[in-house]
């Protein structure tokens, strides 16, 4: 457990640290921040141990008991493969991050309403029996952890991380999906974010809690209607912002250039 934390903790603090590096504010920046995709990758899956990590603390505490040795190795391979599942998710989030910061630039009416159905999806999602089910195995993995026990070679916690966080991105897809449409990297839907997660599966009523999320997106779709800037990272506004930013940053970066050139003459 104390691993798990601490590599949580860790990745916060990178986290933030990189967002302020970018100097991105509270609010994030829409689509992929001009990002390559070995950068985007990396910093996605970040943002995820940071969100995620706690989660497997259910797990990892009855995991941990039926570990009789090396158990800092075994219990880091166990979150590595947890990790593992939810940074492939990280792909999908390049193409979708991409195609969304064009869409908020080119086509803005169609932004609006594609925000709209992000939100309204991802609502109605959390009323789903598969939805339950999927939370269901993250609240209470003992009968899974037998199903663990039985993995054999030198991969069986990083098997068994992997197969739970599958269990977990069953559960919590259509928050990560709101992650794109607040905008990457913003600092407020992630601490949100992580706060819903970390309720929907720790707290005995978890799962009333997780159904009134679904009826609050749904109304934050109705919202976003008449103001589109509460989802900055569909926001035409927002685009444009980050496009000035980054040509205001570009003329600096220039304008130093040319005077170290004179400096130097």
């Amino acid at each position: 457990m104390t691993v798990i934390h601490a590599i949580t903790a860790f990745c916060w603090v990178v986290t933030v640290g990189w967002a302020v590096r970018m100097d991105m504010g509270l609010w994030g920046m829409p689509g992929t921040m001009g990002m390559s995709f070995g950068a985007f990758l990396i910093m996605w899956t970040l943002m995820m141990a940071a969100m995620m990590l706690s989660s497997v603390a259910p797990l990892a505490t009855l995991y941990e008991r039926t570990v009789t040795s090396h158990r800092g190795p075994r219990l880091t391979a166990l979150a590595t493969g947890y990790l593992l599942a939810w940074g492939v998710t990280g792909i999908v989030a390049f193409v979708v991050a991409g195609v969304f910061g064009d869409m908020a630039a080119d086509r803005t009416n169609l932004a609006q309403w594609v925000a709209v159905l992000c939100f309204i999806a991802a609502g109605l999602y959390q009323l789903t029996p598969l939805k339950m089910r999927c939370l269901d195995h993250c609240r209470s993995p003992l009968g899974h952890l037998i199903h663990y026990i039985g993995f054999r070679g030198p991969l069986r916690d990083i098997r068994a991380g992997v197969h739970h966080g599958l269990f977990c991105l069953g559960c919590c897809w259509a928050l990560m999906l709101l992650m794109v449409a607040f905008g990457v990297m913003n600092m407020a839907a992630m601490v949100g974010l992580a706060l819903v997660i970390a309720i929907e599966k720790h707290w005995r009523h978890g799962e009333k809690f997780a159904r009134l999320v679904g009826f609050v997106a749904v109304v934050w779709a109705v919202a976003i209607i008449f103001d589109p800037s509460v989802a900055p990272g569909l926001d035409p506004d927002a685009v444009m912002d980050m496009e000035m930013d980054m040509d205001n940053n570009m003329d600096m970066d220039d304008n130093m250039d040319m005077d170290g050139t004179k400096n130097g003459d």
